[in-house]
């Protein structure tokens, strides 16, 4: 089971709009700060600031450079982050509550597509 991250870090995550079929989840954060592991199920993220991010899974990190006004696709993951930018992160988060039709809940890389 993933940790929630609105339970994990009340203080960046925030439900914005919930219903049966998705999530919508605002993200805040500044330089230097860090997530504890929790996970998303597949979602849809729209960049409201340009930001750079260390996500680390296990092993596996991944840094990753954002600009302001992108809309990308995540596979379902589990990760920590952390701001490694010197700009303030902003972001949302649309999560799917349904798993794709006959495939498993779970992702295989990490942070955005095509990021």
């Amino acid at each position: 089971m993933r940790a929630d991250p609105t339970k994990t870090d009340p203080d960046k995550y925030k439900v914005v709009f919930e219903n049966d079929r998705v999530r919508v989840l605002e993200y805040r954060d500044k330089p230097g700060d860090r997530t504890s592991p929790h996970g998303h199920p597949d979602s849809i993220m729209y960049t409201l600031s340009s930001f750079e991010r260390r996500l680390i899974h296990g092993d596996e990190q991944r840094d990753v450079q954002l600009e302001a006004g992108r809309v990308l696709w995540i596979a379902a993951q589990e990760h920590s982050g952390e701001n490694i930018g010197t700009t303030e992160t902003h972001s949302l988060f649309v999560e799917l509550k349904e798993p794709p039709p006959g495939s498993p809940d779970g992702g295989s890389e990490l942070g955005p597509a095509g990021g």
